[in-house]
């Protein structure tokens, strides 16, 4: 299951946010975005967890909880629409 990360500290590095996971399962991937031009982190990243049921009780137990003093909402990454490539006229 793939899981939506936000209010993260800008501060917390992907590797820190797997740790804040891994207590609750096995974590496949976990990444906090960062800006393209700046390289510092957006505030938001994904982790991936491939137990179902282990995600959702890592949703459940850390949605709305302290990570580096700073109040994390955790839930289901949606699916996001596909973007038509090439060039418009």
């Amino acid at each position: 299951m793939n899981i939506f990360v936000s209010g993260l500290s800008y501060s917390l590095s992907s590797d820190e946010l797997r740790d804040v996971f891994t207590s609750h399962g096995e974590v496949s991937s976990a990444k906090v975005v960062t800006d393209r031009e700046t390289g510092r982190s957006r505030g938001f990243g994904f982790v991936e967890m491939p137990n179902d049921d282990e995600a959702r009780n890592a949703i459940d137990s850390l949605d709305q909880s302290e990570v580096k003093g700073r109040k994390i909402n955790v839930k289901e990454a949606e699916e996001r629409p596909r973007r038509e490539g090439g060039f418009r006229r």
